[in-house]
C-alpha cells in the first residue's frame, strides 16, 4: 500500500496555504488513494479476459500508470519547492554544461511552462547524458523513458488558479522564486553516483 508524503511547508512566497493544501491534500492524496484502490482491484482482475480493445485488466493497468506518474510528478514538484529561488553556483554549473548558461536554461524552462498543458520536467537523459527540458500534457503521455526528473513544474491550472487565476506567467515566476536548488543538486549528484 502506497503512503502519501507530507507537505513540508504550509505556504511559500506567492503560493498561499489554501492553494498548497488543495493541491497536496486533495489532488496529490487523491492519486495515492486511487493507486491503492487500483492495486487492490488488480489482485482479482481477470487476466484471461485481457485484450487490447477493452478489458477491466487493461483499463486498470492504464490507470495504474496515470496514478503512479501523478504521484511521482507531484512528489518531485512539492519536494523541489521550499527554497529561496536563488540558484547555487553548483546548480548554475550543472545547467550551463548542457544549456550554455543558467540564463539560457531558465529562458527555455519558462517557455516550456507556457507551452505545456500539465508538466515541465528538467530531466537527465541517460541515453545522451544531457539535461533536457521536456513538456508533458498529462501524467501518462509525454514522459520520456530513460530519463530521471531533476526539477518538476506543474502548470496545470489546479497548481496555481486559486492564487493567480489565468496568470500562468506570474505563477511560473513565483515557482522559480521558490525552487529549492539544494534538492536539484542532491538529485543530480545521486544519479551521477
Amino acid at each position: 500500500m502506497r503512503e502519501q508524503k507530507p507537505l513540508k511547508y504550509t505556504q511559500l512566497d506567492g503560493l498561499s496555504e489554501r492553494q498548497l493544501k488543495e493541491h497536496h491534500d486533495v489532488l496529490y492524496v487523491g492519486y495515492v488513494n486511487k493507486l491503492n484502490e487500483i492495486e487492490e482491484k488488480l489482485k482479482n482482475s481477470d487476466r484471461a479476459a485481457a485484450n487490447g480493445t477493452y478489458a477491466e485488466f487493461r483499463e486498470l493497468k492504464k490507470e495504474e500508470v496515470f496514478a503512479t506518474n501523478g504521484i511521482y510528478l507531484h512528489e518531485y514538484y512539492f519536494e523541489n519547492l521550499g527554497g529561496g529561488g536563488t540558484p547555487t553556483e553548483k546548480a548554475k554549473e550543472i545547467l550551463a554544461k548542457d544549456f550554455g548558461s543558467y540564463e539560457k536554461w531558465e529562458e527555455d524552462f519558462r517557455a516550456c511552462g507556457l507551452a505545456a498543458r500539465v508538466w515541465v520536467v528538467l530531466a537527465y537523459n541517460f541515453e545522451d547524458g544531457k539535461l533536457r527540458n521536456y513538456v508533458s500534457d498529462t501524467h501518462d503521455i509525454g514522459g520520456v523513458w530513460g530519463c530521471m526528473p531533476l526539477l518538476v513544474l506543474d502548470v496545470y491550472e489546479h497548481a496555481y488558479f486559486l492564487d493567480y487565476g489565468t496568470k500562468r506567467k506570474d505563477y511560473i515566476g513565483k515557482f522559480m522564486a521558490n525552487v529549492n536548488w539544494d534538492e536539484f543538486v542532491r538529485r543530480y549528484d545521486k544519479l551521477k553516483k
